[in-house]
C-alpha cells in the first residue's frame, strides 16, 4: 500500500491556513507580528544540525502569514477565506496531485489504489549530557517527524541517550519532547 506523508512545509502551511480562516486583516497583521517575533527568537536560539529546525518552522509560518496578509489586503477580503486565495487553491491542487501520483505508482491500473495517510507530527526534543544539572538552556535541541510522542522519544533516546548510540560519549538525558506541528489539538 502506498503511503502519503505530510511534509513539514505542508504541516506549517496547513496550520497557518486553518488559523487564518475567518480572521480580518487587523487580526492577520497581529499574527504576522507574532510570527516575526517567533522567527527572531528562533534565529538567536541554538542552531540545530538538521534542516527541520525551530528556525525553519518559524520562517515557513512567518512567510505564510505575510502572504495571507498580502492576499487579504490585495483582494480586499473582509475576512480571509482560503477558497478565495489562488495560491492556497494551487497548494491544495499540488498536494492532491502528489497523492494521485503516489496512487498511480502503486501499480493499480485505475490509479485508485488505497493509500495510507501518515499522520506524523513534528516534535521538538531537548536534552543535556547526563550528570549535568545546570539550570537554563539545553545542550541540544532537535526536531524530528514521528507518528507519536513515544516514537519521537524513542528515536531521540536511540540517537542521544544510549552510550553506544551514534552520538557516543557519556550519553544524554532527554529533558522534554513536545509536539510543535501541527500544534496540539489540530487535526489534519
Amino acid at each position: 500500500m502506498p503511503v502519503y506523508e505530510y511534509l513539514p512545509h505542508e504541516l506549517a502551511r496547513l496550520s497557518v491556513l486553518r488559523k487564518a480562516t475567518g480572521l480580518d486583516l487587523n487580526q492577520i497583521m497581529e499574527r504576522v507580528r507574532l510570527a516575526q517575533e517567533r522567527e527572531a527568537r528562533a534565529s538567536t536560539g541554538p542552531q540545530e544540525p538538521k534542516s527541520l529546525s525551530e528556525l525553519h518552522i518559524a520562517v515557513l509560518q512567518h512567510d505564510q502569514w505575510r502572504r495571507i496578509a498580502h492576499v487579504t489586503a490585495e483582494l480586499q477580503m473582509p475576512v480571509y477565506e482560503p477558497a478565495e486565495d489562488p495560491r492556497a487553491i494551487r497548494y491544495e491542487q499540488q498536494r492532491l496531485r502528489r497523492l494521485e501520483e503516489d496512487r498511480a505508482h502503486a501499480g493499480e491500473p485505475d490509479g485508485q489504489a488505497p493509500i495510507e495517510l501518515l499522520r506524523h507530527r513534528v516534535y521538538r526534543i531537548t536534552g543535556r549530557p547526563l550528570g549535568e544539572q545546570a539550570p537554563g538552556g539545553a545542550d541540544f535541541v532537535i526536531h524530528l517527524m514521528a507518528g507519536s510522542l513515544s516514537e519521537a522519544a524513542s528515536r531521540a533516546w536511540n540517537a542521544y541517550g544510549r552510550p553506544d548510540g551514534p552520538y557516543r560519549g557519556n550519553g544524554h538525558q532527554i529533558t522534554s519532547v513536545e509536539q510543535v506541528l501541527p500544534e496540539p489539538g489540530e487535526l489534519f
